[in-house]
């Protein structure tokens, strides 16, 4: 073999050398590129935002939030199917279909929302007797493209669900309720309780942190999300506050208050106790078939000796009444020695006991309707030997108990209010203002119109004139 065979058999031989460690650098930088674009796919992915609803991703929920700076928006109907909810325009209450009021609805339970409001009523559908409660959320209720949104610490209350956003992880978690208590019932099995409340209202303390549990009928307490004892099983019964978070306890048949803590905040001593107002802090207390006031403290506002405190607000479903304790924002009525009269969130007495009744109980008039309160200017209907008058949130009599009726009419679902006296009707709200009472607040049920005398309908468009407000203001002065 010649030289110039040599050197070509050596050269190939390089080449064939080469060309596996070429192709394997390739394959490395292959396999480099492909585990840099799934780790750069996965870092994307994972700093993308994901929302979860009882541990299921739920991406259209996710589009459908509204963040402003640290605030997180949800938009309150489209929302409602994900976590248990139908959802409605307008006012539970009312059922109209105002664009500006919305409510959601589940099988034991509805929210009512109002735009530019951050106060939200909610009132438990299966029981007969309950009333309204209410909340506020920190950011009042907005509307994005035309859709009513509430911030995320409404939409908890709201919804009775929880609202966790980890910024770091980029991830929201929402739990529904019923995931929740389903969550701990191992749990509660495991700390020798035979089961947690079942009661709808019970099971909101979950959201406190509380768990209200049973060892039998006669020894129920509370325990937290550990399983460590807050309150002894000993009582009788023990019912959630959801507004003030504290548990009402009974024993031997009487009631007390005791704290979330398990400190005792009203001598287990009545007959029964009841919420009247969140922020006034006060109950309605009965004692022996008599009823008062007193406060979280036990300490006593009204005393122990009044037949009964609180309307029926059940006759005066149209008058958008919310609390039976509390009419125009601050008076209570209360029955003594058979009379009506209305007292402060103090206790003090603001209108004697005079009156054989609150409101009017329409009768004859098929389009009347009953009527407790004009809210539009915070006054209250009093009735006496079967006349009717007008008083304001001062206790002032703004007219006599003198008129045959007064009434509410609705009318393309706006409210008017009528007053009949002396065989003349007027409308009370103009007559109000032509004596100088202006209103406290707008009213969401009553539109303002440029129109003289407003009646109940076209035909009898000019029969309340301003010369007959004369007459009934005079009338008024004179008595």
């Amino acid at each position: 073999m010649n030289i110039i065979d040599e050197n070509f058999v050596e050269k190939e031989k390089k080449v064939n050398t080469k060309l596996p460690k070429i192709v394997l650098a390739i394959i490395i930088l292959l396999v480099i590129g492909i585990i840099g674009i799934i780790v750069t796919l996965g870092y994307i992915e994972n700093s993308q935002l994901k929302v979860y609803v009882d541990g299921q991703v739920q991406s259209k929920v996710k589009d459908m939030l509204v963040f402003d700076g640290d605030t997180v928006y949800i938009p309150i109907r489209d929302i409602a199917s994900y976590v248990g909810y139908q959802s409605y325009s307008g006012d539970y209450a009312e059922r109209s279909e105002a664009k500006n009021k919305c409510y959601i609805q589940s099988d034991d339970e509805i929210a009512n929302f109002v735009l530019n409001s951050n106060k939200i009523y909610k009132l438990e559908t299966q029981q007969s007797n309950s009333d309204y409660s209410y909340f506020y959320s920190k950011k009042p209720v907005k509307a994005i493209n035309g859709k009513l949104y509430i911030s995320s610490d409404g939409f908890e209350q709201a919804f009775n669900t929880s609202f966790i956003y980890n910024k770091d992880t980029n991830r929201i978690q929402i739990y529904t309720m019923k995931y929740l208590i389903n969550s701990y019932q191992k749990m509660v099995l495991d700390k020798n309780y035979a089961e947690m409340s079942s009661e709808f209202h019970n099971q909101k303390s979950i959201f406190e942190e509380r768990l209200i549990v049973k060892k039998d009928k006669k020894q129920i307490g509370v325990i937290d999300l550990d399983g460590n004892t807050v309150v002894e099983p000993k009582y009788d019964n023990i019912t959630y506050i959801a507004e003030t978070g504290d548990f009402l306890t009974t024993s031997n048949g009487k009631v007390g208050i005791i704290s979330k803590d398990g400190n005792m905040k009203v001598q287990i001593l009545y007959d029964s106790l009841k919420l009247m107002d969140k922020d006034a802090g006060i109950y309605e207390a009965k004692r022996e078939n008599k009823y008062g006031i007193i406060d979280i403290k036990g300490n006593i506002k009204l005393y122990i000796e009044n037949d009964e405190i609180g309307m029926d607000i059940s006759k005066f479903e149209k008058n958008d009444i919310r609390n039976k304790y509390l009419l125009v924002d601050n008076l209570i009525p209360v029955k003594k020695n058979n009379l009506w009269g209305l007292v402060d969130k103090n206790g003090k007495t603001v209108v004697d006991f005079k009156y054989d009744s609150f409101g009017y109980i329409a009768s004859s008039n098929k389009d009347a309707l009953n009527l407790l309160v004009i809210p539009n200017y915070n006054m209250i209907v009093t009735c006496k030997d079967k006349k009717y008058g007008i008083i304001n949130a001062s206790g002032e009599e703004k007219f006599p108990t003198m008129a045959d009726d007064i009434y509410m009419v609705i009318d393309s679902g706006t409210k008017y209010y009528y007053l009949n006296f002396k065989d003349q009707r007027y409308d009370v709200e103009k007559w109000l203002d032509s004596i100088g009472v202006k209103a406290v607040k707008s009213s969401e049920n009553t539109t303002s119109t440029t129109s003289e005398n407003l009646t109940q309908n076209s035909s009898s468009q000019n029969n309340t004139s301003n010369d007959e407000d004369e007459s009934a203001q005079n009338s008024s002065n004179e008595e």
